[in-house]
This record gives structure tokens, sequence and C-alpha cells, in this order.
């Protein structure tokens, strides 16, 4: 499996390579953009100390982590974010009779290189964020890191499996699934107990970004009430069991479009 999907990337690879000057210049303004999100915070820290007691390192700490997580799930993932069109095209009719695992042939169907960009900016901010916040680096905390951005990326990829999952019953895309992934990216630059305990609840119930986000960053920070908090980002993790049951019920009830 592992041989094919490097062969499924070699070919996707060979096929960018071909516009070159395309493919560069679209990591660029991958990068530009993201560049943007961090002058927002950048311009909010330039007129107040700190915002709810975090400073802009810290705050950097979590942008960092919640933008690499979005970008290595929407690089690798990318599949399922375009699943829509995948069904209304016919496309997936194709997948359905190959001997392979469909899932497997949909994330390997489409890897968006391009967006090693965002994951470019996210590297950066987090190579100034490490040394200059207030964290006291060891092994655990380095580890709790890693976790952070494993378990971002495992829900923002839960996240994209259960708008692929949908277009089984809609055809196409629900819209409103992006406050999930890019409101996710854009409302996680900051802690999200700034937003209320209402969110916070919400994003540690339902959709499990204070898992990876807000709960390890305070114990990185010193300020967690238990230690127990760098683990969760393994239940983060678990988003995704929900996430491939919706799949597998989507796809009993799979009709085809007739394209």
């Amino acid at each position: 499996m592992l041989k094919l999907y490097r062969h499924y990337l070699s070919i996707q690879l060979k096929g960018m390579m071909q516009y070159k000057a395309s493919f560069f210049l679209t990591v660029i303004g991958q990068f530009l953009t993201s560049f943007g999100l961090f002058l927002t915070i950048y311009f909010v820290f330039a007129r107040f100390q700190e915002v709810e007691g975090f400073t802009f390192s810290e705050v950097l700490l979590t942008f960092s982590v919640m933008l690499m997580s979005f970008a290595l799930a929407e690089m690798l993932v990318r599949g399922f974010d375009t699943f829509g069109s995948m069904i209304s095209y016919g496309a997936f009719d194709r997948i359905m009779v190959r001997p392979r695992n469909e899932i497997f042939q949909v994330l390997a169907s489409k890897i968006e290189l391009t967006r090693c960009g965002r994951v470019l900016q996210a590297i950066v901010t987090l190579v100034y964020a490490i040394p200059n916040s207030s964290v006291d680096w060891n092994a655990s905390k380095i580890l709790t890191l890693i976790l952070m951005i494993a378990g971002g990326t495992a829900v923002f990829s839960g996240l994209f499996i259960i708008y692929a999952s949908l277009c089984f019953f809609t055809i196409e895309g629900l819209e409103f699934m992006n406050v999930f992934t890019d409101g996710a990216r854009e409302h996680g630059k900051y802690p999200l107990s700034i937003y209320g305990k209402w969110v916070l609840r919400f994003c540690t119930c339902v959709i499990p970004y204070a898992l990876f986000q807000y709960y390890p960053l305070l114990y990185l920070l010193g300020r967690a009430e238990h230690d127990w908090y760098r683990f969760l980002p393994f239940a983060a993790m678990l988003f995704l069991i929900p996430s491939l049951l919706l799949w597998k019920l989507g796809l009993r009830h799979y009709q085809s479009a007739g394209s």
C-alpha cells in the first residue's frame, strides 16, 4: 500500500513539475496568504501586550500548531476536500470497481503539494516561537508539541472525511463545513479560551480542537491543572473514528450520479 501511495505521489509530482513556474508561484502565494494571518497577530500585539494572559510568542505557538495541522491535512487529505466533484462527475464509480480500498484511492487521488507553502510558514513561526516563548523545554514538552500537530492533523483530516461523507447524501459538497476547517484555522490563531466558555466546551466535546490546541498548550506553559493534558492530543485523534464510521454509512447508501 505504501509503495502504491509513493507511486501516486510520484505521478502527481511529475505532473506539477511540468509547470514549474506555476507550482512555485502557488507555493509562494500560499506562504504569503499564511503570512497575512501572522501579520494580524503581530498588529494586535503591537497594540496590546497580551491577550487574555497570553503573550505574543505563546500565541505564535498556538498559531503555528493550528496552521501546520491544517496545512498537513489539506496537503495529504485533499482528495476528500474535492470529493464532491468526484461524485457529481461519476469518477467515484471507477474507484468502486477497482480492487483497492476506496479510502486509500480517494486519499491518493489528489495530494496538494503546493500547500507546503503554508507548512513552511508554520515552521518559520515555530522556529521563532520556541526559543522566545516562556516554555521550559524538555523531552516531554517537545513530544507534546509533536503530538499537538499530529492530533490537529487527525482532527482536520476527520473533518475533510466528514465533508466527503456528506456528499454521498447531497451529491455536492456542503459549504458550511468550511466553518469548521478554514474557520477553525482562522479563529484557532488564538487560544480557544479567549472566545468564552461555551466555545471552549464546543471545541472540547463536539469537534475537539481544544484537545490538541488549548489544553496541551497549558501544559507547555506550566499552567495546566493536570499533567495528563499533554496526552489529550491522543484523544483528539479518536475523532477519526466517527468520521470513518460516517464514511462507511455514506458508502452503503451511495447511488451513482449516472454521469
